[in-house]
């Protein structure tokens, strides 16, 4: 037996370079039939993701054009500076709007220091991306050295190192018309564009384009539960929009019923108005076309568009 294992053991280097020998080929053939699978499964994703991107493109040009035939709506400029009016009585306590620019305080709504005509926060990511943008073009801003803190602050009410200097810097760099141009940029380009787009396509008048704006302005473009595009989900599930056939009113209806219990469920306590004293009003009385005078009560005062 002990030959026997000797002449195994001796065999072994010749069966394994038999093997190491007959491996190469087969793993080459392999190797090339994975880099064949690999490239042809990549191949596969790059189209697929392709004609993912152009069937969006498509439906964005058919919505484009939905769009464009419709009226104007709320992007209408005397309906968008009518919306300005109605979010800033919520945001700001005031319908002069461009007085706003440079309002900054922490409210201790749990979103760190609220600044600006709508609100951006530094605890919810709007105020980080309108600095940051804002510094891309203009770099030597006041308001770019805080860049680092509003990047750790972001999505907390911590004031880390931005306190005590930045309440100041903001109002400071609110006073230069580039800064407001930037407010108002992203502004539009955040909160009121997607929101008048979305309710278009909804089939919503005037009305009801402002009721997705300013849901859009509280909530924020967020596809969360408690997101604006959430709640829009939520509402759906309940009720169909004018584009699926149903009543906007209902629809409607429904809509800030689901709003007004996510702004209870977030903060019991809150004070509602913006939806039971403006928005409801409106409805209530069929103005679904946002047509003045307007009479409306935000946290117990009450303001007038004549």
């Amino acid at each position: 037996m002990k030959r026997v294992g000797v002449l195994l053991l001796g065999a072994l280097p010749v069966i394994a370079a038999g093997v190491y020998l007959a491996v190469p080929d087969d793993s080459a053939d392999s190797a090339d039939t994975a880099s064949s699978a690999s490239s042809s499964s990549q191949a596969t994703d790059k189209s697929a993701r392709d004609d993912a991107k152009d069937r969006a493109e498509e439906e964005r040009e058919a919505d484009d054009a939905l769009i464009a035939d419709l009226p104007p709506g709320l992007a209408a400029p005397a309906k968008k500076e009518l919306a300005q009016q109605l979010v800033s009585s919520a945001e700001n306590s005031t319908t002069k709007w461009r007085t706003a620019y440079g309002s900054i305080e922490d409210v201790g709504d749990g979103d760190g220091y609220t600044a600006g005509i709508v609100g951006f926060c530094t605890g919810t990511h709007d105020l980080l991306m309108l600095v940051e943008r804002y510094t891309e073009a203009h770099p030597d801003n006041g308001l770019a050295k805080y860049l680092p803190a509003l990047r750790e602050v972001d999505g907390s009410d911590s004031h880390e190192g931005l306190d005590p200097g930045f309440t100041a810097a903001w109002q400071a760099e609110a006073e230069l018309p580039a800064f407001r141009a930037a407010q108002e940029e992203e502004r539009d380009r955040v909160y009121f564009e997607p929101a008048v787009r979305l309710a278009k396509l909804d089939g919503l008048g005037t009305l009801g384009q402002f009721v997705y704006y300013d849901a859009m302005v509280f909530h924020g473009p967020d596809t969360d539960a408690e997101g604006f595009y959430g709640l829009r989900e939520r509402a759906m599930a309940k009720a169909r929009t004018p584009g699926q056939g149903g009543s906007e009113k209902a629809y409607l209806d429904t809509f800030l019923d689901v709003r007004e219990q996510a702004m209870r469920d977030k903060r019991p306590g809150i004070d509602t108005s913006r939806v039971d004293t403006a928005q409801r009003r409106f409805l209530a009385a069929g103005n679904m076309e946002l047509a003045t005078p307007l009479v409306w009560e935000m946290y117990g005062d009450t303001y007038r568009v004549p």
